[in-house]
């Protein structure tokens, strides 16, 4: 209790406060963040995401709870004792560095200052005490953190490599689902998903509910197989429409956006044999999204222009290599003018390029 009034009282004029004391540490600072139901390297890695605005983390493996701290100072006082908590100080690639002043607490002690500066700081003419963690894995369910004392040497503290993303979440689409796109289909800033779903000839909208969770899934008909997906504004009437692949229907499938999400029935177009993969760009400069298929079956692109009102033109054909599976508009020669880029998938294995003339 002596500590903690002492701390408290010598960090008032800095409007600090004690965030928490948890067997027997005491963080003096200003809360940054507190994340519930996430597991110890989930903690780490949103310390180093948040990078050097964080000083400290305590992660509580009883309830799955992380709490990230901001100093307000360039100091932070923490009193370290055996069997605590996992903290790490100034996480830049989870770090100790530059420990200065540390002696060992006792009953008769002010608190220990550990003065912290980012690694790019750290002075090689230092001879600071070394602080060494028991955390150098994050795997365990808890972690307990000791300090040890030296003269003459300089310990860093690290931790395993850190895995950015949660466990999946998983949302039921149509059968045999083979493309995908995300597009904010709906106008509420958030981006929606977009599936085509081979087995059950539809396309999922999975419309965003907030914090990257999804409704279910809208189905809608479109043709045999659709094996590709693209979401683009096709009628310039700033609402993304849905274009598909139909593979076995031989056809291309356009569904006008109607509106908060929802999408009219498919106007289908015909293409070659065995439409594979579609892109939409505008290839002709005049503001209209066209539409370019991979014609698996037909070895040979289509291009359909577009009429101005979201529909489109026959498609006119341009001979590759075998099998064409892919498709990609891009401009490769720095002309302004968006040339054609094609994967070919059966032997003799290439690449075809058709620039824009």
């Amino acid at each position: 209790m002596f500590w903690l009034i002492f701390i408290l009282l010598l960090f008032s004029a800095c409007n600090a406060i004690r965030i928490t004391k948890i067997q027997n540490i005491i963080i003096v600072g200003n809360i940054y963040n507190t994340l519930l139901n996430v597991t110890e390297d989930q903690c780490i890695c949103e310390m180093i995401k948040v990078n050097d605005a964080i000083c400290a983390l305590n992660y509580f493996s009883t309830n799955q709870t992380c709490q990230l701290y901001r100093s307000n100072s360039s100091t932070i006082f923490v009193e370290f004792h055996l069997n605590s908590t996992i903290i790490f100080l100034y996480q830049s690639s989870i770090l100790i560095l530059d420990i200065q002043e540390y002696q060992p607490i006792t009953s008769s002690s002010t608190p220990t200052a550990i003065l912290l500066s980012s690694p790019s700081s750290a002075s090689p003419s230092a001879s600071p005490s070394a602080i060494s963690s028991s955390s150098s894995t994050t795997t365990s369910s808890s972690t307990s953190t000791s300090t040890t004392t030296s003269t003459t040497s300089k310990t860093t503290s690290t931790t395993t490599a850190c895995n950015f993303f949660l466990n999946q979440t998983t949302y039921s689409v149509g059968l045999q689902p083979m493309s995908v796109a995300v597009a904010d289909v709906n106008s509420d800033n958030k981006p929606d998903i977009v599936v085509a779903n081979q087995g059950s000839n539809t396309v999922s909208v999975l419309l965003n509910a907030g914090s990257g969770t999804f409704n279910a899934a809208t189905n809608y008909t479109v043709g045999g197989n659709p094996f590709s997906v693209a979401v683009v504004d096709v009628n310039s009437d700033n609402k993304p429409d849905i274009v598909v692949a139909n593979f076995f229907g031989g056809t291309i499938g356009v569904l006008l956006n109607a509106g908060i999400g929802t999408f009219n029935a498919q106007t289908t177009y015909a293409v070659g044999t065995y439409p594979y993969s579609v892109a939409v760009v505008d290839v002709n400069s005049d503001n209209k999204p066209d539409i370019v298929v991979a014609n698996y079956g037909s070895n040979n692109v289509g291009v359909l222009l577009n009429t101005g009102n979201g529909t489109f033109n026959n498609q006119t054909t341009y001979p590759v290599g075998s099998s064409p599976y892919s498709v990609a508009i891009v401009d490769v020669n720095s002309d302004n003018e968006p040339d054609i880029v094609v994967v070919n998938y059966d032997p003799p294995y290439t690449v075809s390029v058709l620039l824009h003339c």
